[in-house]
This record gives C-alpha cells, sequence and structure tokens, in this order.
C-alpha cells in the first residue's frame, strides 16, 4: 500500500467529453487539428453558382472589382470571400460549404491568407443585405451559424502554424482596414485569432460591451484572471455553451473558479447552463473549486458532481471533506475513504494533522475487518434467487364464461335516477326519422337524447352496436343506459374503458366479461390513471372475476399473461390463494402454483438490474447473527439484488441470517451513495429498499429529505419515501409520517401522506387522531418524564418546559445551561454513551415537540374528546406528552354536566378548588376552551399562576368571539368582507388550517377554505387571489370579496344564495374562525 503510486491532483486533465469542445490556442491543450478538405471542393461550389458569380462579377460595386482580381490570378481577400459567400448562398450545410474555402486558401494561398479572406467572409455574414434576397427572403442564416466555425477553423490553423507564418498572419490582420461600424467586431475577431496577445485584449475589455457571437469569442480569447471581471452581468443559456467553458478552462486553468461561482449563485442561469459550470469546476484542480461544490452537495446536479470530483481528485476530497464541519460532508467523507481506501491510506503522511486525525479513524475501521463466512453459508434466498427458478404454469384449450352483469344493492336504482342534466327532451319526436339518423353525421345531443329517451325496443339494438362516443361529453347519463339496457351496453362500456377508463371508471362496475377483466388488467400493469377503477372492480367482484382472468394468466406468455396475473394477485391480496384458486376449478393447481411464486419467477417482474455504480461504492460490511462473520464482498451484489426488487422476497430469512443493524447500515450506505450519484430514476430502488431494511435512524435521517425533495424537483423521491416509512411501520416512522401528513409546506406531499396515513390506521381500526395518540415515542424516559444521564462519578437529570424543550439539572438540582462535555475524571465508556444518548433525545424530541403542541391546540379547537382510559393512557402517562397535558385545562362532559380540571404532578386530577376529581368511565374529556369555562376562566388563571405552570399555546388567555344573531342565521360574515389585508398575511391562514383553492385557470387560486364539518366549508373568495407559481405574483394586497360556509370549496356566485347559515357552527368552532379572520382585520390597509 505504501509503494501505491498518488495520483497527480494539480494538472487539469480534460476528458475527451470537453477536450473535443476545445478552441485551441498556441501553447494551450493539444487538440487534434482536422484534416484539411479538398481545394477541388471549393473549385466545384464556384461552377455550381456559375449565375451567381456571374452577376458579382459583372457588377460595379468594390466586392465586384475584388472578385474580378482574385479570379484574374491576383489573389484578393476580399475578392475571395465575396466569391464563396454567392457560391454558398442557399445551400444545404451552409457551416460545411464556407469551411471548404477556408481550406482552399489556406492550401493554396497560406493561412495569412486565409485569416484575412474568413474575415473578410464573416464580415459579409455581418451585413443584413447579404443575407436576403431581392424579396427581402433571408436566404442565408444569421452570422452566428457560420462566423464562429469559420474563424474556429482559422483559429485552429493559426494555433498549428510555425512562428514565421504565425507572426506574418498578426501583422497581415493588424493591417486590415475596417469601416467604424464594424471596428469592434473585427477588433474581437482578430483577437480571438490571435490570443496570445493578452495586451491587446487588455486594451478591448475597456472598450464597448458585447453580446452573442462577440461575447463568445471574447470569453475564448480569455488568458488573465482579472479579465473575468469584464464577463459579469449577462449571463443566460446561450452564454455558457461547452466550447466556451471548455477553451476559457484550457486559457484560464483554476483561476476560472472563482468566475463560475459568480456565475452559479448571482447570475440568471438556467438548469443546464448550471449543470454545465458544476461541470467545469469538477475539473478544475483546486481546492477553491471543490469546496465549491461541497457547498452545493445539497442541491441534486450539485451532488452529482461532486461525486465526480471526489473519483477524479480522491486525495483532496478527503482533505477537504475532513475540514468541512457538516453531517453531510462527514457521511461523504466516510463513504469516500471506505471506496479510496487504497489510496487515502497511501495519502495519509502528506496530509496536515487535523485532516490526519479524521481521516486516520475511518482508514482504520475499513482496514479492521470481520472474517468472512465461507461462501456456502448464504441464505437460500441469496444461494439462489427467485428469478433463477422460473414458475410458469401453463394450461392451454381453458375458456373464460359469457358476458355478464351483477348490480350491487341499490346500484341499478342509483344509476337510473342518474342526473342527465344538459340533455333536454326533444319536444314531439318523430322516432323513426330521429333513429334513421344515428349512423350519420349529426349532434352528439341529438344522438343521445334518442338513446336516454326513445322508445327502448327501437333503441336497444342501437345502444348494441353503439361505441358510446359523444364529443368531449362525460355526462352521468351514460350510468342510465348502462342500468336500462344491462349487457347490451357491453360494448360501448368496454369500447371506452379501453381508451380512457379514468375518464368512465365506474361504467365498467356492474360487468364480468373478458374485455372488462382485459382493460382492469391492463390498467393495473402499467400503473395508468385508471389503476383505482380497476382496483375497484376487483374489489367489487372478489372470486367471481378470477374465471374471466384465469385463462390469461395460464395461457401463451406475453403482456396479456402479465397482466392478468397481476390481478389476480391483487384479487390474492384481499380474498386469499385458496380462495382465487377455488373460483376456477379446471386449473386450481396451476393457480396456487402461480400465486405461490414470487412475481420475478413468473416473468410479471423482470430480473433486477443494478447499476456499475454498486461496484465502485464501497459498502459496510454486513455481518451475520452473532457479529462473528460476515457476508462475503463479492455477494454484497446478490443481496443488493434482492433488495431492488419492487416486491420483497427474502425479508425473514434475510433478518434472521444477518444483524438487522447491520442490514440497516448497509441499507443506508446504499441509499446515500446514490443521492451522492444524483439520485438516478432508473436506480430509485436504492430508496425504496429503505421499507425493507431501514431502522429508526434512517428514519431521522430520511425524514427531513422527504420534506426537502419536492422543493428540488423531486416530488416523485418524496412520494416514494412515505411509502418506505409506513413500510418501515415502526411507531417512530409512522409519527414522521403522520407529522408530514399534517405540516409539509407542499400541498400534494401532504395530501399523499395523509392517504397513506389513513390507509395504517384503517388497517389498525383506528381514526388518524387515534392512531397519532398512539404515534409518540416515550423515547426512553421515565415515567415522570425525566430522564437520568450517568456520566460514573456525575449524574445529570433531563426535564422539560412548557414547549417540550429539554433541559439539564445537575444531583443538586441547580439548573445547567448545556450537558458538559465528558471530562478527564468521568467513566470513559458512561460518560460518552450518556452524552450520544442526550444528543439523540434532543434530535427526536424537537422532531416532535412543536407537533404535539399544534396537535393538542388543534384538538382544543376541535372539540376532540378522549374516553378517560384514553386519556390516562395515551395523555397523562405518557412521559413526554404528560408535560404538556400538565400544563393545561380540561374538562369532563357527562353525567348531565361539565367539570374543569387539571392534571397535577404526581398525576392525579382537581378542580378549580384543587379538590380531587376522577372523571366517571362514561364521562368524555377533552381540552377546554374559555367558551367551555366561562367565568371560571379568571379562577383557572390564578391557580397556574399560582403553581408557576406555563401553558404550552394560548388557553386560558385566549380571545373568545361570538357571533352575532343576524350572523348565525347568515351564510356569509359580511363584516370581514371589503377588507384589504397584505398578501403575506391572507398566505399566513394556511399555518391556521387553512387551503388555498386548487388552481383553476392558469394555475390562478381564488379562494381560500377550511373544513369545519364533514360537509361544511367556511370559504373566502379572494381578490385577486394567488398564482399557483409564485402566490406573490398577483400583487401585494388581496382583497376579501366574500366570507361564507359552504358544502363545499368552490368560488362564490352572487346569483346563488348561501343556504349554510353560520348558525350551524358550534360556538367553540365559530369562535376560532372569527378569531381567524381577525387577523385579517388587524393587518387590514
Amino acid at each position: 500500500m505504501d509503494d501505491l503510486q498518488l495520483p497527480d491532483e494539480d494538472a487539469l486533465v480534460l476528458p475527451e467529453s470537453w477536450l473535443r469542445h476545445v478552441h485551441p490556442r498556441r501553447g494551450g491543450v493539444p487538440v487534434p487539428l482536422e484534416p484539411p478538405g479538398d481545394p477541388e471542393a471549393a473549385r466545384r461550389l464556384l461552377a455550381d453558382a456559375g449565375d451567381g458569380v456571374r452577376g458579382l462579377v459583372d457588377g460595379d460595386s468594390a466586392r465586384s472589382a475584388a472578385a474580378r482580381r482574385h479570379l484574374d490570378g491576383a489573389p484578393d481577400p476580399a475578392g475571395a470571400a465575396a466569391l464563396a459567400s454567392v457560391a454558398t448562398r442557399g445551400r444545404g450545410r451552409l457551416t460545411h460549404a464556407c469551411l471548404t474555402f477556408v481550406d482552399a486558401w489556406a492550401a493554396e494561398h497560406g493561412i495569412a491568407f486565409a485569416a484575412r479572406a474568413a474575415l473578410e467572409l464573416v464580415r459579409i455574414d455581418f451585413t443584413d443585405g447579404d443575407h436576403r434576397s431581392l424579396s427581402g427572403k433571408r436566404i442565408r442564416p444569421s452570422p452566428e451559424h457560420t462566423a464562429v466555425p469559420v474563424l474556429l477553423r482559422v483559429r485552429a490553423l493559426l494555433a498549428d502554424a510555425d512562428d514565421a507564418v504565425y507572426a506574418e498572419a498578426a501583422e497581415q490582420l493588424d493591417g486590415m482596414e475596417w469601416a467604424d461600424d464594424h471596428a469592434v467586431q473585427a477588433s474581437w475577431m482578430i483577437a480571438y485569432l490571435l490570443p496570445t496577445r493578452q495586451d491587446r485584449i487588455d486594451a478591448l475589455l475597456g472598450g464597448h460591451i458585447t453580446w452573442g457571437v462577440l461575447e463568445e469569442l471574447k470569453r475564448c480569447s480569455l488568458g488573465r484572471p482579472a479579465q473575468l471581471d469584464h464577463c459579469r452581468g449577462r449571463y443566460y443559456r446561450e452564454n455558457l455553451p461547452v466550447h466556451v467553458l471548455a477553451t476559457m478552462l484550457d486559457g484560464l486553468g483554476t483561476d476560472v473558479a472563482p468566475w463560475l461561482v459568480h456565475v452559479l449563485d448571482h447570475e440568471r442561469v438556467d438548469g443546464e447552463a448550471a449543470g454545465r459550470a458544476l461541470g467545469a469546476l469538477a475539473l478544475l484542480p483546486s481546492d477553491e473549486a471543490f469546496e465549491a461544490l461541497v457547498a452545493r452537495a445539497g442541491d441534486r446536479r450539485g451532488r452529482a458532481v461532486l461525486a465526480e470530483a471526489m473519483r477524479r481528485f480522491p486525495v483532496r476530497a478527503a482533505r477537504v471533506l475532513a475540514r468541512w464541519r457538516s453531517r453531510e460532508a462527514a457521511g461523504l467523507l466516510d463513504r469516500h475513504v471506505r471506496a479510496n481506501a487504497a489510496t487515502v491510506s497511501a495519502a495519509l503522511p502528506g496530509l496536515p494533522d487535523d485532516v490526519r486525525a479524521t481521516v486516520e479513524p475511518i482508514v482504520a475501521a475499513v482496514t479492521r475487518q470481520v472474517p468472512e463466512a465461507p461462501p456456502g453459508d448464504l441464505p437460500a434466498c441469496m444461494a439462489s434467487p427467485p428469478w433463477k427458478r422460473p414458475v410458469r404454469p401453463a394450461v392451454s384449450g381453458l375458456a373464460a364464461p359469457g358476458a355478464r352483469v351483477v348490480w350491487p344493492a341499490g346500484m341499478r336504482e342509483e344509476w337510473l335516477a342518474a342526473d342527465c342534466g344538459g340533455i333536454d327532451r326533444i319536444p314531439d319526436p318523430d322516432w323513426p326519422e330521429l333513429i334513421g339518423r344515428m349512423d350519420g353525421f349529426g349532434a352528439w345531443k341529438e344522438k343521445v337524447n334518442v338513446l336516454l329517451y326513445g322508445p327502448e325496443d327501437l333503441v336497444r339494438p342501437i345502444v348494441a352496436k353503439w361505441n358510446g362516443h359523444a364529443g368531449h361529453d362525460r355526462g352521468e347519463w351514460r350510468k342510465v343506459l348502462v342500468a336500462r339496457y344491462g349487457l347490451d351496453a357491453h360494448g360501448f362500456v368496454s369500447w371506452l374503458a379501453s381508451r380512457n377508463l379514468q375518464h368512465f371508471p365506474e361504467l365498467i362496475l356492474p360487468f364480468l366479461s373478458v374485455e372488462v377483466a382485459a382493460v382492469v388488467s391492463e390498467s393495473l400493469t402499467r400503473g395508468s390513471p385508471g389503476g383505482e377503477a380497476a382496483r375497484a372492480w376487483l374489489d367489487l367482484h372478489g372470486s367471481a372475476a378470477v374465471p374471466y382472468l384465469a385463462p390469461a394468466a395460464l395461457g401463451r406468455a406475453g403482456k396479456e399473461r402479465r397482466a392478468a396475473e397481476t390481478a389476480l394477485r391483487h384479487l390474492a391480496g384481499r380474498v386469499g390463494p385458496d380462495a382465487v384458486a377455488g373460483a376456477f376449478p379446471a386449473a386450481a393447481d396451476e393457480l396456487r402454483a402461480l400465486l405461490a411464486a414470487h412475481p420475478s419467477q413468473t416473468g410479471v417482474i423482470k430480473p433486477p438490474k443494478v447499476g456499475e455504480w454498486v461496484d465502485r461504492a464501497a459498502f459496510p460490511q454486513v455481518l451475520y447473527r452473532g457479529g462473528e462473520r460476515a457476508l462475503p464482498a463479492s455477494d454484497i451484489r446478490t443481496l443488493l439484488e434482492l433488495l431492488a426488487l419492487p416486491v420483497p422476497y427474502g425479508t425473514d430469512e434475510l433478518r434472521a441470517a444477518f444483524e438487522p443493524a447491520s442490514l440497516a447500515e448497509l441499507g443506508w450506505s446504499v441509499f446515500a451513495h446514490w443521492n451522492d450519484i444524483g439520485r438516478p430514476a432508473a436506480e430509485s430502488w436504492a430508496l425504496a429498499q429503505l421499507g425493507t431494511v431501514g431502522d429508526d435512524e434512517a428514519v431521522r435521517r430520511l425524514a427531513p429529505l422527504i420534506r426537502a425533495w419536492p422543493g428540488e424537483g423531486g416530488h416523485r423521491y418524496a412520494v416514494t419515501g412515505l411509502d418506505v416509512l409506513a413500510r418501515i411501520g415502526s411507531d417512530v416512522a409512522l409519527m414522521h409520517l403522520h407529522s408530514i401528513s399534517q405540516k409539509v409546506k407542499f400541498k400534494g406531499l401532504r395530501a399523499r401522506a395523509q392517504e397513506k396515513i389513513t390507509e395504517v390506521a384503517e388497517a389498525r381500526g383506528l381514526s388518524i387522531d387515534e392512531l397519532a395518540d398512539r404515534l409518540v415515542p416515550s423515547f426512553g424516559l421515565s415515567p415522570d418524564g425525566s430522564m437520568t444521564l450517568d456520566y460514573g462519578p456525575r449524574r445529570f437529570t433531563v426535564g422539560f418546559d412548557e414547549q417540550l424543550r429539554p433541559f439539564v439539572v445537575d444531583e443538586s438540582g441547580k439548573p445547567r445551561k448545556a450537558l458538559p462535555k465528558p471530562g478527564a475524571k468521568d467513566d470513559p465508556e458512561l460518560a460518552p454513551a450518556a452524552h450520544k444518548t442526550f444528543a439523540a433525545l434532543k434530535k427526536d424530541v424537537r422532531a416532535v415537540a412543536a407537533d404535539q403542541v399544534r396537535r393538542l391546540e388543534r384538538a382544543m379547537a376541535t372539540s376532540r374528546r378522549w374516553t378517560p382510559d384514553e386519556f390516562r393512557t395515551h395523555l397523562v402517562t405518557h412521559p413526554l406528552v404528560g408535560h404538556l397535558a400538565r400544563r393545561l385545562v380540561w374538562i369532563a362532559e357527562g353525567g348531565g354536566g361539565t367539570v374543569a380540571f387539571r392534571v397535577a404532578e404526581d398525576g392525579t386530577f382537581a378542580d378549580a378548588d384543587d379538590e380531587a376529581f376522577v372523571p366517571p368511565e362514561s364521562a368524555r374529556v377533552g381540552i377546554a376552551h374559555p367558551i367551555h369555562l366561562g367565568e371560571s376562566v379568571q379562577v383557572w388563571t390564578d391557580v397556574f399562576a399560582d403553581y408557576e405552570l406555563l401553558q404550552p399555546f394560548e388557553q386560558l388567555g385566549r380571545p373568545v368571539h361570538v357571533l352575532t344573531g343576524e350572523e348565525r342565521g347568515s351564510g356569509r360574515l359580511e363584516r370581514f368582507e371589503g377588507l384589504k389585508a397584505p398578501f403575506g398575511t391572507v398566505l399566513g391562514l394556511e399555518k391556521r388550517g387553512w387551503e388555498r383553492a386548487a388552481p383553476g385557470e392558469a394555475g390562478s387560486q381564488e379562494y381560500m377554505h377550511r373544513r369545519v364539518a364533514e360537509d361544511r366549508y367556511v370559504v373566502i373568495d379572494l381578490d385577486p387571489g394567488f398564482s399557483i407559481a409564485d402566490p406573490g405574483a398577483t400583487g401585494d394586497v388581496q382583497t376579501v370579496e366574500y366570507v361564507r360556509l359552504a358544502p363545499e370549496p368552490g368560488r362564490f356566485w352572487r346569483s346563488r344564495s348561501t343556504t349554510h347559515p353560520f348558525g350551524e357552527l358550534d360556538p367553540v368552532t365559530a369562535s376560532e374562525i372569527v378569531a381567524d379572520l381577525e387577523v385579517l382585520r388587524e393587518a387590514a390597509l
């Protein structure tokens, strides 16, 4: 290891993908010169442009005279350029044609001549008139298309020329004369051709501002760091092409790093341009460039580029990351050292002392390996993975029964009464005539009228042949046809479902047929928007659907078989494999075998593919149970392939064979490597596998990422992260899932989290609130809510304040500002462990404290109630929540009265007179709102003051608001209508439980709403409302147009009255709503 040759990390080496874009310069990185073109090709182009050449030669302009001189044998750069311009006009592959002339000029007249002629050609291209025919139509593209390639060819020739030729060309270029309006252009073009003349470039930089192609030429000419100061303030996507960046790297080297950082931090660049700038930083052999990438490790694109830089500069990566004080950098360093242990170990002697002190323990841990177990000790699921043991039962000749209609109780009657709004009966219809027009063109409403209202005996044959198409209408009237005509409607229903099941999700429900089963199966397989309708159909019919699926599932290999098997597996998950097999006796054994096999055995799931990145990574050892043997490194890939399966396999075997903590460490390391390389979508199994092997520590580290991903364009990863939390299923995992469902700024993610937490709650037979009660961990606290930290000779006690912020007191009861670090006299094992425990406790409690305070405040505002047993179990005696319960006033309702009480320090209950109180078992307990307490609010305020109890939220001092008699009888709160409030204040209502409207046209959100009952919403109509893309873009002020009570959110129309009065709300809800609106009044302009 000591003899290992360390890489040279101080040399700029451009990879081929960048090198081929470099504009060559004398003394720069060698760039292969493309072979010259055939001079005869230029002559052929001139010959083909005979009419144009004659027109030029016969003219009387200076350009025509120059062309004649050139054709007469007196080489003239201006004439050569004029001829080339005519010969290439209107041609495809224009750039190639121009380059043909450049090569011909160099071959016949020398490079100096070619340089002058190229400038003359570009000068012509910059003259608008030469781009257009007499009609004014453009016949040549803009100069940007030809100028850079033509000048680049000349620059390459000059870079490769000998000194004498180069000097001659420079002298002749300097002698060219230019009109004033072209002087700046010409100067920069010459500077570009001769980038060795940096003094001339310095002089030009103080002159005119350059744009477009001249700005590119300028940047490709730079060679001194100070010159970059003139390249700030106007960078857009087109200004950071890779050829410019590559040339700047060649000309400026590491000196370009500060400019790139400035561009990323301060200029208007889009994602593509930012990605190229980051890629350029990753090539630079400097600490400054590397540190700039580390600073952007939180960005997906930046993290992927950082991974490239770490591979390119392994020693620099170790040095910089070791000094970068963040948890993220520490994780990157650990994974980097593990992946490059030999190189980093060899570099250790040359590293600074502080870096070596950080890196050496990681190297030591890598080299201190547990002995590997013999290959024969692999768990069976790894020794013989499922995809290597195919199971493909097949039965030929199976047939499905005929189509039939099965109506759930009450559905047919409901459909017969469906709303046919907009399809009014035709007065005095001539049915035979109307029916005769059904096959021709005509208004769809007329045809639907016939189907709905025509004589049944005449319409039934038409329905049987109809395809269901009626413009873009998706009205409920189709349900009437299905209910009335039954099986005769099967044809149009299956046709519609096969094309847009998501638009007509309910129509398939009553039908059992091969056609509908095929649509359902395909929708499940594709994961299309019709998937929900497909699952509803399967759940409705259950085992009765099996005969329509089994023939395809046991038939020929192909997508139809895979789709049908997917549907059968869904049914098996609901009714059981035996019920599925028993529903089709003709192939019951084959169905049992099919469903018992893993989907990767039957072909529903393809064999897993994990990327090459897993081979480059160095994952921690996976320890067998007992920790004395490790899984051979050569078998890690097989384990990862198992974890990559979308349907888990062998999970119990893996957990029985390996240490759970070791599996969890591997799982997090895999995820972290995937995150490091930019989260490639094709490898997202690296995130999903955490649901199989992740532990509570993985949850704590993953939850903040889930919350942040939607803001980085990673909504799909965040949704997968929610699935991971649900699959881990521990109290800590579900606690974080519930927290995201209640409070995260991304509405789509919050809604998905609410769906997941609802699924978990329903599976346990609980409401979401009841589940939340059970999800608050105890964090190892004692029953009284404290924790003792043992340092050996010293002990400390942890307590919590009214906001659940932890504090520490020593053995004498004296508060400490912070838990002291272990000292020399403390126990070397107990003290560090206790200090680490307290650090983890602070982090865990911080994650839940605010949620618990909000949860209890919401419980008060919504009048939530608990049974006495639930109250004691989940609130009073909970080690953490009990701290909050003791700082609130509670009420017990029942037995004909309401009693207010508090929770004493010893867990007993006392009323306002400090008399003991025990709520009867029939009572219901809730958090008292001041409305419940009435005049006793002051009594309770005095009690809490006497006991020095601070409340976690405003309870006793909470304002009480009462609706007027007129407001109770009205559906509007007109006292708030017309208020003009700052948009930020209105938007702040979201923190109080209000939601913005679903985006309408152009993303507008014209109202906010808050749900106050099962089918009641308080709605605030706003003008102008918000924009989903930028809430502040519609202005600084929002006007409250209406405040109303409605059965569902939506815009208010003055022509429609409000049918629900505010008197429907209970006094607590009404007070809380008014309190929210008073916030707007207080901020009104």
